[in-house]
């Protein structure tokens, strides 16, 4: 959607910038699928029935190589040495290679494995219960790294070049935040100038907290290219690491994650040659943006696993301690607890393996909402199950395991597993940030039928002419979202199930009129009501989790599946009735300005 669509006549320099930089970035195709549906009010459930299952060769496939990576784990890493040194040993990268674990994804011809999106996802399952800092180390250089760019963007010769030396062993890394500049890429200092021959650009800048960068041979960096007609277009380019002017100024340590390759890179006068340039000059925000459509997978991916292990030290601890006469699990707050990890594991898992299999059925399905939904609901319920477990455990969920270890006791590391998976919130977009960028995907249908409308710098004739259309639309959809109808629910779904669904639909229902009252009600203004739009996403998300869990639980079949779904619908559904009950809270607004009097005051205060 172009700059036309939304009226930036009122907006500062800056803020113009950022976001016609952003929309012309996006993905251009109409929304679709199921998430979308659930947002615009008509949900279809025949879309998720049957659950898609994993073809049989494929999985077969998969576990083969899940076999190998866990007794390579199991038997050859030491997570908590890991933690408790910084780093990783020269041994683990060498059998991960070995294994092909840096080239899961990557075609056989390029010399990877050439497994599949839901097996690559099924691995940062494992992974993810196991060592985070070996998560972020094949992440970081698949979903985000070379492999993951080039697989979409790249021409047949960087693919030939770069692919064969990743799935190898040659770690890789994405270079995007500057000291400024963290989801506001108009504000990039980072720049690359066209030679006069035209041969090779030269880069100069600096960037922050570039995971793998340490160990990295080569880079995706986002740089500006400006131009006269397009003075904040980016540009991807691949640099190699040892080219003269690339530099590592410093390692950045953190709370978690205490092997994370994580450094500042200062690129100074670096030619890159014009055949590094992915996809094409002006293109890099586009490149970033669908990379990580895919790449935000791995982290609620590894949640699952996270949470897997947090429900199996939770239901060991549980049910051996006793207090007050009787097992801890048998007390009704430890016991909502254990449900909720158990609910949560199973509804991230369905998001995840869902949302894979579209990607395998055709790599070009549009997953934005799938994906961005995965990661916001998924990264949530992890760092819940992470802070619920170490409640369980009580001082034994805050001791180390090394200490723990010490005393004789079980050494379960929920401490390391806490510290570790607190990023992932923050990794690949922010919670906040993720709000957003679900609620302007949400919006869009909208505002290609109205925003022509309230855009001042639009001739009258042109700006009635798109009310009138926008109004006949609407004249039919609306009376629509008030009808007590529900598509595609099987006959043979758990009668409490089918209520559960019924529910999701009127609910979906309710969610399309309250963005639509939403956009009449506050216009061009409604994305300063971020309260308001989170809400909205937070209530779509739990929608999808509700259902796609349903989904998978009818085809397991199992009682225990069943009862999950259950509680994860009931969950849900009061989830849902209490977000609707505070859009337009009055608290929004006075917290809001109690916030600007504090800002006002620390300021006069320096």
């Amino acid at each position: 959607m172009s700059d036309s669509m939304i009226d930036t006549s009122k907006m500062s320099e800056g803020q113009r910038a950022a976001l016609e930089l952003a929309e012309s970035s996006r993905d251009m195709r109409e929304l679709s699928g199921f998430a979308a549906s659930l947002f615009d009010g008509a949900p279809d459930f025949s879309i998720v029935f049957p659950f898609p299952t994993q073809p049989a060769e494929d999985r077969e496939q998969g576990d083969a190589f899940l076999e190998k990576l866990r007794d390579f784990l199991d038997e050859k890493t030491d997570p908590d040495a890991i933690d408790r040194d910084g780093e990783i040993p020269d041994s683990v990268f060498k059998g991960l290679a070995e294994l092909g674990a840096f080239g899961i994804k990557i075609p056989e011809k390029y010399q990877g494995l050439g497994l599949s999106q839901t097996n690559y996802s099924r691995a940062a399952m494992v992974l993810g219960g196991h060592c985070g800092n070996l998560t972020a180390l094949l992440s970081a250089h698949q979903s985000i790294g070379l492999p993951q760019p080039l697989l979409v963007f790249g021409t047949d010769a960087q693919k030939e070049k770069y692919l064969p030396r990743c799935a190898q062993g040659g770690v890789s890394a994405f270079a995007l935040t500057e000291k400024e500049v963290g989801s506001d890429p108009a504000r990039m200092a980072t720049e690359a100038i066209l030679s006069a021959d035209g041969s090779h650009y030269v880069l100069n800048g600096e960037k922050l907290w570039c995971t793998n960068s340490l160990k990295a041979f080569a880079l995706i960096v986002m740089a500006r290219t400006s131009t006269p007609e397009k003075p904040h277009a980016t540009t991807a380019f691949i640099v190699e690491m040892d080219q003269p002017g690339v530099e590592i100024v410093t390692r950045c340590h953190f709370m978690g994650l205490k092997a994370l390759y994580n450094g500042v890179v200062r690129f100074t006068d670096v030619r890159v040659p014009v055949e590094n340039v992915v996809s094409a000059p002006g293109k890099g925000l586009k490149v970033a943006l669908t990379t990580l459509n895919t790449g935000r997978l791995t982290l609620p991916a590894a949640c699952v696993g996270l949470l897997d292990r947090c429900l199996e030290m939770a239901l060991k601890w549980s049910g051996e301690r006793v207090q007050w006469g009787q097992e801890i699990s048998k007390h009704a707050a430890i016991a909502a607890k254990l449900a909720d990890l158990a609910a949560d594991k199973f509804a991230t898992e369905s998001l995840v393996l869902y949302t894979s299999a579209l990607v395998d059925v055709d790599h070009s399905s549009d997953i934005r909402l799938e994906a961005a939904l995965a990661k916001l609901w998924g990264t949530e319920a992890g760092w819940r199950g992470a802070d619920s477990t170490m409640q369980i455990k009580g001082g034994r969920g805050y001791e180390t395991a090394d200490s723990l270890r010490n005393r004789g006791e079980t050494p379960d590391p929920i401490e390391r597993l806490m510290r570790d998976s607190r990023i992932n919130t923050i990794f690949e977009g922010s919670t906040e940030i993720m709000h957003l960028f679900i609620a302007r995907e949400v919006l869009d249908p909208h505002l290609r039928r109205g925003a022509a409308a309230l855009d001042t710098r639009k001739e009258i004739p042109e700006r009635l002419q798109t009310a009138l259309s926008a109004g006949l639309f609407y004249s039919g959809w609306y009376p629509k979202r008030w009808l007590p109808l529900s598509s595609g629910i099987p006959h043979d779904l758990n009668a409490e199930l089918t209520g559960h669904l019924r529910k999701v639909s009127s609910y979906s229902r309710k969610l399309a009129r309250t963005i639509l009252h939403s956009m009449a009600r506050y216009g061009p203004k409604l994305d300063r009501q971020q309260l308001l739009l989170a809400r909205i996403v937070d209530i779509g998300a739990e929608l999808l989790a509700i259902s796609l869990s349903i989904s998978r639980a009818h085809s397991l079949g199992d009682e225990q599946s069943l009862d999950t779904a259950k509680y994860i619908a009931s969950r849900g559904i009061t989830r849902c009735r209490t977000l609707f009950s505070e859009m337009g809270s009055d608290a929004d607004a006075k917290g809001y300005k109690l916030a600007q009097a504090l800002a006002k005051s620390s300021v006069e205060l320096r």
